[in-house]
């Protein structure tokens, strides 16, 4: 289990309930009543902990190395995932997955970003930063999804699009830049959510929906808190001083009206128990799938536009 700084005495309590409970496996001693109060002592701490976060901090959690990707939530709450691969014009880009599958009995079409969990799947995977042919492998999936009248879901997490020279020769500022005009044209409902980076145009290009949630330690933002720290301060180490200032965080994001809800995570985060973070992301998609079904598809369009012309609005 990777720990960050400020999750350090709760790696030293649980490492010293782990080695008592092996010191009461191997000499058969019972020390049932210590290994209690220790426990108690260990949610106290994580509870403490966790509900005084600072956005830097909620920040490592979302890049926590086990965090559940897109293809674990697939693996925990649907049934029948077909891959769909390539956009038919230059390749399969691994960063950006796409795929036909089942939430329960509704069908749907599942667009999200792909990271690793180690260096080498990291690399296959681009660590999550789409190539322009990953946006339009996306919007390829979108118009199947309307041809068959399947809805959408989209999961985001990336850092941000990938910003190399060959990734710019292909297009990449207009691949999302067609991406989000066409999302408010797709004639089926589109639920996004957040489930760990929302990182500036490359989290946008698969980021227009009629709605959009953000799991609890997730941030969105226009730019990573380290992009920001260096344009600003040209240092990247004030990173967690651009956090504070992006207001990144689900509740901030709510606040703003970004998004319209928080999806609940373990405590300390999805990583800590993500078979119960699939859970509450299945709940949610079932529910708000059936509300959506019900709209005429108009006004589906029109909500889902006047949805992104309201941002950013505000009366003094």
């Amino acid at each position: 289990m990777q720990y960050w700084d400020f999750e350090k005495p709760i790696e030293e309590l649980e490492n010293k309930i782990r080695e008592l409970n092996e010191f009461s496996r191997d000499k058969e001693v019972n020390l049932s009543s210590e290994l209690e109060k220790l426990q108690e002592k260990l949610k106290s701490l994580k509870r403490e902990i966790y509900s005084q976060l600072t956005p830097w901090q909620k920040v490592q959690i979302s890049r926590h190395s086990q965090r559940p990707t897109t293809l674990d939530y697939v693996n925990s709450m649907m049934n029948n995932f077909i891959q769909l691969h390539g956009d038919r014009l230059f390749g399969d880009d691994k960063a950006l997955i796409t795929g036909l599958a089942r939430i329960e009995q509704e069908k749907i079409v599942l667009i999200g970003h792909q990271k690793g969990k180690d260096t080498k799947e990291n690399i296959e995977r681009n660590f999550g930063c789409a190539h322009p042919e990953g946006y339009r492998k996306a919007m390829r999936a979108m118009r199947l999804a309307e041809r068959f009248s399947l809805p959408i879901v989209c999961l985001v997490d990336t850092p941000g699009a990938y910003p190399g020279i060959g990734a710019e020769e292909r297009g990449q500022a207009l691949a999302i830049a067609e991406n989000i005009r066409d999302m408010f044209t797709i004639r089926t409902p589109i639920i996004v959510v957040v489930i760990g980076e929302g990182g500036s145009g490359g989290a946008l290009g698969i980021g227009v929906g009629d709605k959009v949630f953000i799991m609890e330690y997730s941030y969105y933002s226009v730019i990573s808190p380290e992009g920001c720290a260096a344009i600003l301060w040209k240092d990247s180490r004030r990173a967690p001083d651009a956090a504070k200032t992006l207001k990144l965080t689900a509740p901030e994001l709510i606040e703003l009206g970004v998004v319209d809800g928080i999806i609940s995570e373990p405590e300390g985060g999805a990583h800590r128990d993500p078979h119960q973070a699939g859970l509450n992301l299945k709940d949610m998609l079932i529910h708000h799938l059936a509300e959506l079904k019900k709209t005429d598809i108009d006004s589906l369009l029109a909500n889902r536009y006047q949805k992104f012309r309201s941002l950013g609005m505000f009366k003094e």
